[in-house]
């Protein structure tokens, strides 16, 4: 048993949440830096705070959203301190127009930013290189490639993607599959040897700041925790490298709730747990060694998904069709027993559609006068290239070349009508995902298919699928037990779990066996099965977990009381009817102290929702503040950055001694 940090000793921490990037100082160009972990950790331990949360810090290339890595290995290479490096002397008039070009920009642009800071770590390494690569085969860089081998294949990645005009593996004409003897010869090929040091360099360098703040944050008395996501973009060197610790034909993502009508398809493929137990999970073992290099706790990203995840067809784009993996099917026979036959058992899985449901779809919504020709032309198109007639029914089928949503809407459709199309293909109580082996839909309820059954017939259903799901329950416990206990036992961190959204019984039961803290956050947490869904009372909140008033993911706390907060509810939970309609300082602190009070080991609260109880640092639009906008793309996401530098920051004396009263609060009774 590896022996656990000092942090699982700690019985009660105020910490703060902050992506790296967000920070401001004097000495960072255009973005945060890791080196401005340093101060900042100054900053926290005057106010109180012993913990330091981040986002993760995963090179992602070119893709602004930390989640979206290249490799779990690698660091970002937007996080360097271009001044601190040794090879930078003659460089720092270059750095300090970069920094006067975007230090004054209140969101960094990512994109710009990155480019600008690789050009010139390229003019870096080639002024240098014939010294580096001297380093790289007997000195100090060689030693560094010994201890860290995944550099290797990354460079290798790294350089074809780069070669490769940053397109996805799949697309590269050559070395879209590869074995460790192409890396091998790719890596040693003598041509190549400056293209791969250049990014071996560059980790190296990454890893010695990172690993300096770190050591830094640490001697101050402080915790840093990282952000471990579950999941790997498709497009990374691990799934390129290690295809078989993957399954590449599921996309994951999340079920269809009230946020998302069609569910949250990610695009990350899931993992092959069985291939991955056949070495003992190393490929996470390792993924955790180089992460204790610099943690002491760390963030599990949805950590359902080590019990159960769920995954969609590589043909759709929604999440509507997914189904639980692993999953302890409704077969064939199943559905025999219960007197169903087999085209019965089509009328259940497959979609059935009236010819007069498609007339309709496209009549619907023309905006205008449009000649019955064009009508005629766009139902023929769907009669003709998505659907086959039941024999002489009005019934229609889809066709068996129609493999998911993506195939509709490649048919050219009119948007109504390929939405349409696309409700008809969701219409169905069971997805065949393969011979003889079927899920429920999320919806099976509203389906043509079960309103035409009988009483006798749903109860009979309803039975079998209470019985599968509870088989299931029993796998997701068995497994989650397993990957989990496999993750805490190979690491001195501490383990935090995401634990969001629809959760089963089994993970609050398995993670509190393995003694890993969950998640609460504030404005969820409530009693959902009663009248009136009522707050938890933070009393309440189990000892090994955090507490939390808002997420990355989420408004702040301002922007939620102001725009989405049921505000008198929430104000009589707290007890104080008279809080203000318009979120000011003295809402802040009394907001945060309550949650503060919580009887939860961890009380983690986002740097915005610190900032607000002083008046300086209010934005003048409360989205402003946010750091992402879940279901959006843009150059806003990820991009958030601090209103202030840290040194300004150090001189609000108001804002210092209001957090040094949420650090002191004690457990409420």
């Amino acid at each position: 048993m590896i022996e656990k940090s000092a942090i699982e000793k700690k019985d009660r921490l105020l910490g703060v949440a902050v992506p790296v990037g967000a920070l401001r100082s004097a000495e960072s160009t255009g973005v945060g830096e890791f080196l401005d972990l340093i101060d900042f950790a100054g900053l926290c331990a005057g106010m109180g705070i012993s913990l330091i949360q981040i986002l993760p810090v995963n090179d992602t290339g070119y893709e602004s959203s930390p989640y979206s890595a290249l490799t779990a290995f690698a660091l970002h290479p937007l996080y360097i301190r271009l001044k601190a490096l040794d090879e930078a002397a003659s460089f720092n008039t270059a750095i300090e127009e970069l920094g006067g070009q975007f230090n004054r920009e209140s969101r960094f642009p990512y994109d710009k930013v990155l480019r600008a800071k690789m050009n010139l770590l390229r003019q870096m390494y080639n002024a240098n290189a014939a010294v580096i690569e001297a380093e790289a085969r007997s000195g100090v860089l060689s030693r560094w490639i010994e201890e860290n081998p995944w550099v290797k294949t990354y460079a290798v990645f790294r350089r074809l993607k780069e070669s490769n005009g940053e397109k996805s593996w799949k697309e590269w004409t050559l070395y879209r599959q590869v074995s460790p003897g192409d890396v091998r010869f790719l890596w040693e090929d003598p041509v190549l040897k400056g293209e791969h040091l250049f990014w071996v360099w560059l980790q190296k360098a990454l890893d010695r700041q990172f690993a300096r703040a770190a050591k830094a944050i640490r001697n101050m008395g402080l915790f840093l925790e990282g952000d471990i996501p579950i999941l790997m973009n498709e497009d990374s060197c691990d799934v390129w490298s290690g295809p078989d610790i993957f399954r590449l034909d599921l996309s994951a993502g999340a079920p269809p709730d009230m946020y998302s009508p069609g569910g949250q398809n990610w695009g990350f493929p899931i993992y092959n747990w069985e291939c991955q137990s056949q070495d003992n999970f190393s490929w996470w073992k390792a993924r955790l060694k180089s992460a204790s290099r610099y943690y002491d706790a760390y963030r599990i990203d949805h950590v359902l998904g080590f019990f159960r995840i769920w995954a969609s067809s590589r043909f759709d784009d929604s999440a509507a069709l997914g189904r639980y993996v692993p999953y302890v099917p409704v077969t064939r026979e199943d559905l025999e027993k219960l007197g169903f036959n087999g085209e019965r058992i089509r009328w259940l899985s497959q979609p059935h559609i009236p010819a007069g449901d498609v007339w309709d779809a496209v009549r619907s919504n023309w905006g205008g006068v449009t000649s019955s020709g064009e009508i005629a032309a766009e139902a023929g198109r769907i009669f003709d290239q998505a659907l086959d007639r039941i024999g002489n029914e009005d019934l229609w089928l889809f066709k068996k070349k129609i493999r998911g949503e993506k195939d509709l809407r490649s048919l050219g459709l009119r948007p109504p009508a390929e939405a349409a199309l696309i409700h008809f293909w969701h219409d169905r109580l069971f997805y065949e995902y393969q011979e003889g082996e079927f899920f429920p839909v999320w919806y099976y309820r509203n389906s043509r298919s079960y309103n035409s059954l009988s009483e006798a017939e749903r109860s009979g259903l309803e039975e079998l699928l209470a019985l599968r799901k509870t088989e299931s329950e029993q796998i997701w416990e068995s497994g989650g037990l397993r990957f989990l206990s496999v993750l805490a036992e190979s690491s001195p961190m501490l383990p935090c779990a995401e634990d969001l959204g629809a959760v089963p019984d089994c993970v609050p039961r398995v993670l509190a066996k393995l003694h890993i803290l969950g998640l609460r956050v504030i404005r969820w947490t409530r009693r959902w099965d009663h009248e009136g869904q009522p707050y938890v009372p933070f009393s309440e909140y189990p000892e090994l977990s955090v507490c939390t008033p808002s997420v990355h993911d989420s408004s702040t706390l301002r922007e939620w009381w102001d725009t989405e907060a049921d505000q008198k509810t929430f104000a009589g939970f707290l007890g104080i009817p008279s809080l203000p309609r318009v979120y000011n300082p003295g809402t802040a602190k009394i907001v945060l102290k309550h949650a503060a009070a919580a009887a939860s080991r961890f009380r983690v609260f986002q740097i915005q929702d610190l900032l607000h109880l002083s008046q300086h640092w209010y934005a003048a639009e409360p989205s402003q503040e946010r750091i992402n906008i879940p279901g959006t793309t843009g150059a806003f996401n990820w991009t958030y950055r601090l209103p202030a530098t840290i040194q300004e920051l150090s001189m609000d004396t108001d804002l210092i001694q209001a957090i040094k009263e949420l650090a002191e609060a004690g457990p409420e009774k």
